[in-house]
Protein backbone atom coordinates (compact mmCIF):
# COMPACT_ATOMS: atom_id res chain seq x y z
CA UNK A 1 0.00 0.00 0.00
CA UNK A 2 1.16 3.62 -1.01
CA UNK A 3 0.74 6.27 2.13
CA UNK A 4 2.02 9.27 2.19
CA UNK A 5 5.76 10.36 2.40
CA UNK A 6 6.68 11.36 6.22
CA UNK A 7 6.47 14.70 7.39
CA UNK A 8 3.41 14.99 5.03
CA UNK A 9 -0.45 14.36 5.97
CA UNK A 10 -3.71 14.74 4.37
CA UNK A 11 -6.32 16.78 6.49
CA UNK A 12 -9.48 15.16 6.25
CA UNK A 13 -12.42 16.20 8.83
CA UNK A 14 -12.58 17.38 11.38
CA UNK A 15 -9.01 18.95 10.95
CA UNK A 16 -10.24 20.41 7.71
CA UNK A 17 -13.20 22.54 9.15
CA UNK A 18 -10.33 24.10 11.65
CA UNK A 19 -7.93 24.70 8.79
CA UNK A 20 -10.52 26.48 6.43
CA UNK A 21 -11.69 28.46 9.89
CA UNK A 22 -8.32 29.85 10.42
CA UNK A 23 -7.87 30.58 6.92
CA UNK A 24 -11.23 31.99 6.32
CA UNK A 25 -10.68 33.93 9.78
CA UNK A 26 -7.24 35.25 8.87
CA UNK A 27 -7.91 36.41 5.49
CA UNK A 28 -11.35 38.06 6.28
CA UNK A 29 -9.48 40.02 8.74
CA UNK A 30 -6.48 40.83 6.48
CA UNK A 31 -8.67 42.17 3.99
CA UNK A 32 -9.85 44.69 6.78
CA UNK A 33 -6.44 45.63 7.26
CA UNK A 34 -6.67 46.72 3.37
CA UNK A 35 -4.83 43.60 2.26
CA UNK A 36 -4.95 41.82 -1.16
CA UNK A 37 -4.45 38.30 -1.69
CA UNK A 38 -1.63 36.67 -3.74
CA UNK A 39 -0.48 33.53 -4.88
CA UNK A 40 3.23 32.86 -5.50
CA UNK A 41 4.36 29.20 -7.15
CA UNK A 42 5.44 26.23 -5.18
CA UNK A 43 8.43 25.93 -7.26
CA UNK A 44 11.15 28.56 -7.39
CA UNK A 45 14.67 29.16 -8.44
CA UNK A 46 17.31 27.93 -5.61
CA UNK A 47 19.13 31.20 -6.04
CA UNK A 48 15.89 33.21 -4.40
CA UNK A 49 16.50 31.45 -0.55
CA UNK A 50 19.89 31.83 -1.13
CA UNK A 51 20.38 35.00 -1.45
CA UNK A 52 16.73 36.47 0.97
CA UNK A 53 16.87 33.13 3.63
CA UNK A 54 20.69 33.46 3.79
CA UNK A 55 22.97 30.70 2.52
CA UNK A 56 24.09 30.04 5.87
CA UNK A 57 21.12 29.73 7.15
CA UNK A 58 19.59 25.93 8.00
CA UNK A 59 16.56 26.23 6.11
CA UNK A 60 19.11 26.55 2.83
CA UNK A 61 21.59 24.72 4.21
CA UNK A 62 20.24 21.45 5.06
CA UNK A 63 16.36 21.84 4.95
CA UNK A 64 15.41 22.56 1.54
CA UNK A 65 13.90 20.43 -1.09
CA UNK A 66 16.37 21.48 -4.01
CA UNK A 67 16.80 19.44 -7.66
CA UNK A 68 18.52 19.97 -11.21
CA UNK A 69 14.39 20.05 -12.87
CA UNK A 70 14.67 18.57 -16.62
CA UNK A 71 15.83 21.78 -17.98
CA UNK A 72 18.73 22.08 -15.96
CA UNK A 73 17.77 24.65 -13.69
CA UNK A 74 18.42 24.45 -10.28
CA UNK A 75 15.50 24.51 -8.26
CA UNK A 76 13.64 24.04 -5.34
CA UNK A 77 10.04 23.82 -3.53
CA UNK A 78 9.33 27.28 -1.76
CA UNK A 79 10.63 26.87 2.11
CA UNK A 80 8.73 30.09 3.02
CA UNK A 81 6.53 32.60 1.52
CA UNK A 82 8.19 36.17 2.02
CA UNK A 83 11.18 35.69 -0.62
CA UNK A 84 8.71 34.58 -3.50
CA UNK A 85 6.34 37.65 -2.75
CA UNK A 86 9.44 40.00 -2.58
CA UNK A 87 9.92 38.32 -6.27
CA UNK A 88 6.40 38.85 -7.47
CA UNK A 89 6.98 42.55 -6.78
CA UNK A 90 9.66 42.76 -8.35
CA UNK A 91 8.84 41.12 -11.30
CA UNK A 92 5.72 42.88 -11.57
CA UNK A 93 7.77 46.41 -11.06
CA UNK A 94 5.62 47.43 -8.43
CA UNK A 95 8.90 48.72 -6.96
CA UNK A 96 9.26 50.82 -9.62
CA UNK A 97 5.37 52.32 -8.98
CA UNK A 98 6.13 53.99 -5.30
CA UNK A 99 2.92 53.54 -2.77
CA UNK A 100 1.70 50.95 -0.80
CA UNK A 101 1.39 47.75 -1.43
CA UNK A 102 -0.01 44.99 0.59
CA UNK A 103 -0.50 41.43 0.28
CA UNK A 104 -2.01 38.31 1.95
CA UNK A 105 -1.35 34.84 1.35
CA UNK A 106 -1.35 30.81 2.18
CA UNK A 107 -0.34 27.77 0.90
CA UNK A 108 2.21 24.50 1.41
CA UNK A 109 5.86 25.26 2.23
CA UNK A 110 8.54 22.37 2.33
CA UNK A 111 11.46 21.78 4.72
CA UNK A 112 13.04 18.34 4.67
CA UNK A 113 13.59 18.45 8.95
CA UNK A 114 12.62 15.68 11.44
CA UNK A 115 9.08 15.73 11.66
CA UNK A 116 7.30 16.23 15.39
CA UNK A 117 4.29 17.59 16.51
CA UNK A 118 3.12 21.13 14.92
CA UNK A 119 5.99 20.38 12.85
CA UNK A 120 5.89 18.60 9.26
CA UNK A 121 7.86 18.79 5.47
CA UNK A 122 5.21 19.97 4.21
CA UNK A 123 3.56 22.89 6.13
CA UNK A 124 1.13 25.65 5.93
CA UNK A 125 1.50 29.18 6.62
CA UNK A 126 -0.58 32.38 6.07
CA UNK A 127 1.33 35.45 6.01
CA UNK A 128 1.09 39.27 4.52
CA UNK A 129 3.85 41.33 3.90
CA UNK A 130 3.53 45.01 3.41
CA UNK A 131 5.74 47.15 1.08
CA UNK A 132 6.65 51.14 0.87
CA UNK A 133 5.80 52.14 4.40
CA UNK A 134 8.70 52.77 6.67
CA UNK A 135 6.99 54.37 9.49
CA UNK A 136 7.20 51.96 12.59
CA UNK A 137 3.45 52.38 12.79
CA UNK A 138 3.37 49.82 10.06
CA UNK A 139 5.07 47.50 12.44
CA UNK A 140 2.89 48.30 15.19
CA UNK A 141 -0.35 47.56 13.16
CA UNK A 142 0.99 43.87 11.76
CA UNK A 143 1.30 43.39 15.44
CA UNK A 144 -2.48 44.55 15.99
CA UNK A 145 -3.72 42.17 12.74
CA UNK A 146 -2.25 39.25 14.31
CA UNK A 147 -3.48 40.21 17.39
CA UNK A 148 -7.02 40.68 16.11
CA UNK A 149 -6.52 36.86 14.29
CA UNK A 150 -5.75 34.77 17.44
CA UNK A 151 -8.21 36.56 19.66
CA UNK A 152 -11.05 35.88 16.73
CA UNK A 153 -10.06 32.35 16.62
CA UNK A 154 -9.81 31.72 20.19
CA UNK A 155 -6.12 31.48 20.57
CA UNK A 156 -3.63 32.21 23.95
CA UNK A 157 -0.50 33.70 23.05
CA UNK A 158 2.18 36.51 24.48
CA UNK A 159 3.94 38.29 22.08
CA UNK A 160 8.17 38.49 22.12
CA UNK A 161 9.70 41.80 21.10
CA UNK A 162 13.52 42.46 20.27
CA UNK A 163 15.18 45.15 17.33
CA UNK A 164 17.88 43.73 15.16
CA UNK A 165 19.05 46.99 14.12
CA UNK A 166 20.01 48.37 10.86
CA UNK A 167 23.35 48.81 9.00
CA UNK A 168 24.35 51.52 10.79
CA UNK A 169 24.31 50.04 14.19
CA UNK A 170 24.42 46.37 12.94
CA UNK A 171 28.09 46.00 11.98
CA UNK A 172 29.57 47.46 15.51
CA UNK A 173 27.34 45.19 17.34
CA UNK A 174 28.30 42.04 15.11
CA UNK A 175 32.25 43.01 16.05
CA UNK A 176 31.63 43.28 19.76
CA UNK A 177 29.74 40.07 19.66
CA UNK A 178 32.09 37.98 17.22
CA UNK A 179 34.82 39.11 20.13
CA UNK A 180 32.61 37.80 22.32
CA UNK A 181 31.45 34.27 20.79
CA UNK A 182 35.27 33.55 20.44
CA UNK A 183 35.84 33.84 24.00
CA UNK A 184 33.46 31.52 24.48
CA UNK A 185 33.83 29.66 21.27
CA UNK A 186 34.91 26.26 23.25
CA UNK A 187 31.19 26.25 24.97
CA UNK A 188 29.14 26.23 21.48
CA UNK A 189 27.59 23.66 19.61
CA UNK A 190 29.44 22.73 16.54
CA UNK A 191 26.60 24.42 14.25
CA UNK A 192 27.27 27.72 16.50
CA UNK A 193 31.21 27.78 16.46
CA UNK A 194 30.11 27.33 12.24
CA UNK A 195 28.07 30.11 12.94
CA UNK A 196 30.75 31.98 14.68
CA UNK A 197 32.59 32.94 11.01
CA UNK A 198 29.66 32.53 8.50
CA UNK A 199 26.14 35.01 10.37
CA UNK A 200 27.38 35.46 14.34
CA UNK A 201 23.53 36.86 14.91
CA UNK A 202 22.41 33.43 14.85
CA UNK A 203 24.04 32.18 17.78
CA UNK A 204 21.70 33.99 19.68
CA UNK A 205 19.16 31.93 18.26
CA UNK A 206 20.58 28.45 18.98
CA UNK A 207 18.02 26.23 21.25
CA UNK A 208 20.92 23.96 22.60
CA UNK A 209 20.98 24.26 26.36
CA UNK A 210 25.12 24.73 26.38
CA UNK A 211 24.97 27.38 24.17
CA UNK A 212 22.27 29.55 25.94
CA UNK A 213 24.03 29.33 29.24
CA UNK A 214 27.44 29.83 27.44
CA UNK A 215 25.67 33.15 25.77
CA UNK A 216 24.63 34.35 28.95
CA UNK A 217 26.60 37.34 29.26
CA UNK A 218 26.98 38.39 25.75
CA UNK A 219 26.26 41.94 24.31
CA UNK A 220 23.07 42.56 23.38
CA UNK A 221 22.09 43.95 20.51
CA UNK A 222 19.26 46.62 22.11
CA UNK A 223 22.04 47.84 23.72
CA UNK A 224 23.77 48.85 20.80
CA UNK A 225 21.08 50.36 17.99
CA UNK A 226 21.75 54.14 16.76
CA UNK A 227 19.67 56.70 17.28
CA UNK A 228 16.95 56.31 14.67
CA UNK A 229 16.58 52.64 15.70
CA UNK A 230 16.52 53.42 19.45
CA UNK A 231 13.46 56.22 18.55
CA UNK A 232 11.76 53.73 16.66
CA UNK A 233 11.64 50.86 18.93
CA UNK A 234 10.57 52.78 22.05
CA UNK A 235 7.92 54.28 19.92
CA UNK A 236 6.41 50.98 19.06
CA UNK A 237 6.83 49.66 22.42
CA UNK A 238 5.07 53.24 23.52
CA UNK A 239 2.01 52.34 21.22
CA UNK A 240 1.82 48.54 22.77
CA UNK A 241 1.68 50.16 25.96
CA UNK A 242 -0.97 52.72 25.43
CA UNK A 243 -3.00 49.46 23.86
CA UNK A 244 -2.48 47.16 26.70
CA UNK A 245 -1.02 44.97 24.29
CA UNK A 246 1.39 43.14 26.65
CA UNK A 247 4.77 41.88 25.67
CA UNK A 248 8.09 40.70 26.48
CA UNK A 249 11.24 42.18 25.59
CA UNK A 250 13.61 39.45 24.61
CA UNK A 251 16.78 40.76 23.42
CA UNK A 252 18.27 37.47 21.85
CA UNK A 253 14.99 36.96 19.74
CA UNK A 254 16.88 37.23 16.14
CA UNK A 255 14.68 34.54 14.13
CA UNK A 256 15.59 31.82 11.90
CA UNK A 257 16.19 34.22 8.76
CA UNK A 258 18.70 36.41 7.79
CA UNK A 259 16.81 39.40 6.20
CA UNK A 260 15.17 41.01 9.36
CA UNK A 261 15.95 44.35 10.00
CA UNK A 262 14.91 46.75 13.32
CA UNK A 263 11.63 45.10 14.90
CA UNK A 264 11.97 41.22 14.96
CA UNK A 265 8.47 39.56 17.38
CA UNK A 266 6.75 36.23 17.92
CA UNK A 267 3.74 35.39 19.31
CA UNK A 268 4.12 32.57 21.12
CA UNK A 269 2.06 29.60 23.27
CA UNK A 270 2.78 27.35 25.83
CA UNK A 271 0.30 24.85 24.83
CA UNK A 272 2.38 23.49 22.16
CA UNK A 273 5.27 21.82 23.52
CA UNK A 274 8.95 23.11 23.23
CA UNK A 275 8.12 24.66 19.50
CA UNK A 276 6.39 27.50 21.31
CA UNK A 277 6.32 30.33 18.72
CA UNK A 278 3.20 30.03 16.59
CA UNK A 279 3.63 33.11 14.41
CA UNK A 280 6.47 35.51 13.59
CA UNK A 281 7.73 38.46 11.63
CA UNK A 282 9.53 41.79 11.13
CA UNK A 283 10.95 44.15 9.29
CA UNK A 284 12.98 43.62 5.81
CA UNK A 285 13.96 47.33 4.60
CA UNK A 286 16.96 45.78 2.68
CA UNK A 287 15.27 42.51 1.09
CA UNK A 288 13.66 44.36 -2.17
CA UNK A 289 17.47 45.97 -2.98
CA UNK A 290 19.48 42.24 -2.19
CA UNK A 291 16.73 40.41 -4.60
CA UNK A 292 17.54 43.52 -7.48
CA UNK A 293 14.71 45.84 -6.50
CA UNK A 294 14.33 50.03 -5.89
CA UNK A 295 15.45 50.28 -2.10
CA UNK A 296 11.66 49.87 -1.02
CA UNK A 297 10.95 49.19 3.07
CA UNK A 298 8.62 46.51 4.29
CA UNK A 299 7.29 44.33 7.06
CA UNK A 300 5.43 41.20 7.35
CA UNK A 301 4.72 37.80 9.20
CA UNK A 302 3.76 34.54 8.81
CA UNK A 303 1.67 31.82 11.18
CA UNK A 304 1.70 27.94 11.27
CA UNK A 305 -1.27 26.63 10.25
CA UNK A 306 -0.63 23.30 11.71
CA UNK A 307 1.02 24.70 15.02
CA UNK A 308 -2.12 26.53 15.76
CA UNK A 309 -4.47 23.93 14.88
CA UNK A 310 -5.13 21.99 18.43
CA UNK A 311 -5.63 25.51 19.77
CA UNK A 312 -7.91 26.65 17.62
CA UNK A 313 -12.01 27.29 19.48
CA UNK A 314 -14.29 26.14 16.33
CA UNK A 315 -17.36 28.41 16.76
CA UNK A 316 -20.76 26.87 18.22
CA UNK A 317 -22.58 25.25 14.70
CA UNK A 318 -26.26 24.34 15.25
CA UNK A 319 -27.86 22.03 12.56
CA UNK A 320 -27.72 23.31 9.00
CA UNK A 321 -28.63 22.06 5.70
CA UNK A 322 -31.32 19.82 4.06
CA UNK A 323 -31.16 16.12 3.77
CA UNK A 324 -33.02 14.84 0.66
CA UNK A 325 -34.55 11.42 0.55
CA UNK A 326 -36.58 8.83 -1.05
CA UNK A 327 -39.00 5.93 0.03
CA UNK A 328 -40.17 5.27 -4.30
CA UNK A 329 -36.99 5.64 -6.80
CA UNK A 330 -40.02 7.07 -8.95
CA UNK A 331 -39.51 10.27 -6.86
CA UNK A 332 -35.53 10.28 -7.12
CA UNK A 333 -35.63 12.95 -10.25
CA UNK A 334 -37.67 14.97 -8.35
CA UNK A 335 -35.92 15.11 -5.59
CA UNK A 336 -32.80 15.75 -7.63
CA UNK A 337 -34.69 19.00 -9.35
CA UNK A 338 -34.70 20.10 -5.47
CA UNK A 339 -31.51 19.55 -4.44
CA UNK A 340 -30.05 21.67 -7.54
CA UNK A 341 -32.64 24.58 -6.66
CA UNK A 342 -31.62 24.52 -2.84
CA UNK A 343 -27.76 24.21 -3.67
CA UNK A 344 -28.65 27.94 -4.42
CA UNK A 345 -28.64 28.71 -0.93
CA UNK A 346 -27.83 26.24 1.36
CA UNK A 347 -26.05 23.05 1.89
CA UNK A 348 -27.72 19.49 0.39
CA UNK A 349 -27.04 16.53 1.26
CA UNK A 350 -29.42 13.54 -1.13
CA UNK A 351 -29.14 9.88 -0.43
CA UNK A 352 -30.07 8.24 -4.03
CA UNK A 353 -31.05 4.63 -2.57
CA UNK A 354 -34.87 3.59 -1.59
CA UNK A 355 -35.04 3.76 2.52
CA UNK A 356 -37.26 3.42 4.74
CA UNK A 357 -38.17 6.70 6.90
CA UNK A 358 -36.76 5.70 9.82
CA UNK A 359 -33.02 5.17 7.86
CA UNK A 360 -33.44 8.52 6.40
CA UNK A 361 -34.07 9.92 9.45
CA UNK A 362 -31.21 8.47 11.37
CA UNK A 363 -29.20 9.14 8.27
CA UNK A 364 -29.91 13.01 8.36
CA UNK A 365 -29.38 13.05 12.44
CA UNK A 366 -25.49 11.64 11.44
CA UNK A 367 -24.82 14.21 8.72
CA UNK A 368 -25.73 17.04 11.50
CA UNK A 369 -28.66 18.28 8.95
CA UNK A 370 -31.66 20.84 10.02
CA UNK A 371 -34.25 19.35 7.61
CA UNK A 372 -35.04 16.13 6.80
CA UNK A 373 -36.89 15.84 3.45
CA UNK A 374 -38.76 12.77 2.15
CA UNK A 375 -41.10 11.92 -0.74
CA UNK A 376 -42.97 8.73 0.02
CA UNK A 377 -45.71 7.03 -2.37
CA UNK A 378 -48.60 9.28 -0.95
CA UNK A 379 -46.32 12.21 -1.23
CA UNK A 380 -45.46 11.76 -4.32
CA UNK A 381 -49.26 10.99 -5.66
CA UNK A 382 -50.10 14.21 -4.17
CA UNK A 383 -47.02 16.52 -5.08
CA UNK A 384 -46.24 17.04 -1.82
CA UNK A 385 -42.67 16.58 0.23
CA UNK A 386 -42.99 15.42 4.10
CA UNK A 387 -40.36 17.08 6.29
CA UNK A 388 -39.33 16.98 9.64
CA UNK A 389 -37.06 19.75 11.38
CA UNK A 390 -34.86 18.31 13.25
CA UNK A 391 -34.44 20.62 15.90
CA UNK A 392 -37.65 21.54 16.43
CA UNK A 393 -39.49 18.41 15.53
CA UNK A 394 -42.18 20.08 14.24
CA UNK A 395 -43.63 17.97 11.12
CA UNK A 396 -45.52 18.47 7.82
CA UNK A 397 -45.55 18.43 4.23
CA UNK A 398 -45.54 20.74 1.30
CA UNK A 399 -45.58 21.19 -2.04
CA UNK A 400 -42.67 20.79 -4.64
CA UNK A 401 -42.17 24.29 -5.30
CA UNK A 402 -42.49 25.52 -1.80
CA UNK A 403 -39.54 23.21 -0.79
CA UNK A 404 -37.66 24.31 -4.21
Amino acid sequence: MIQALRGMKDILQPQSERFVHIVETASEIAARYGYDYIETPLLEETALFKRSVGESSDIVGKEMYQFIDKGGNDVCLRPEGTAGIVRAFIQNKLDKRGGIHRFYYHGPMFRYERPQKGRLREFHQFGCESFGESSVYEDFTIILMIKDIFDALGIGYSIKLNSLGCPECMPGYRESLVRHLVDIRDGLCEDCQRRVETNPIRVLDCKNGSCKEALASSPLIVENLCETCDADFRRLTKMLDSHSIPYELDPKLVRGLDYYTRTAFEFVSDEIGAQSAIAGGGRYNRLVEFLGGKPTPAVGFALGIERIMELVKLPEKGRHGIYLGVMEEEALDTILKIAHNKRKSERVFVEYSKRSLKAHLKAADRLGARVCAVIGEEELKDSLVWIKDLETKEERRVGFDQLD
